[in-house]
């Protein structure tokens, strides 16, 4: 199964990683499609992150990392801070306020990586931009 991301009208194809991360997978296939704004994720290095305050998703950890590579994305469950998906577009250690976050490693975007890092640094440097992601 793979997803569509589409970040300021740029659509990125990601494949799931069902086999290593099956209960964030199975769980955020049930919310799909999401939407909102991503803005830069000012402790991590070269990402963006997809706050999601209100998501009904319980998971605990698996195929959880720190420093994810460039188009790998995480989910983050909420425990010290709030909900989110991290999208690297360069290097990153996943953190926020608080220290560094583990994050479910659930996809990777397979295309398009040079595209991912123009619109992080417009994310940084212009603010947030829409993004949806599907399933398909």
């Amino acid at each position: 199964m793979n997803l569509r991301i589409i970040i300021d009208k740029e659509e990125f194809p990601a494949k799931l990683h069902q086999a290593t991360a099956p209960k964030t997978c199975s769980a955020l296939l049930r919310v799909l499609p999401l939407a909102g704004h991503v803005v830069h994720a000012r402790w991590s290095g070269e990402a963006i992150w997809l706050p999601l305050p209100d998501l009904r998703i319980d998971v605990g950890f698996e195929n959880h990392t720190i420093y994810p590579s460039r188009g790998d994305l995480l989910f983050y469950p909420g425990l010290v801070s709030e909900k989110e998906i991290l999208i690297p577009y360069g290097p990153c250690a996943f953190a926020s306020r608080a220290g560094f976050l583990p994050g479910n490693h659930f996809a990777t975007i397979t295309q398009k990586l040079d595209k991912l890092a123009e619109i992080g640094k417009r994310v940084l440097w212009e603010g947030a931009k829409k993004i949806s992601i599907r399933a398909g």
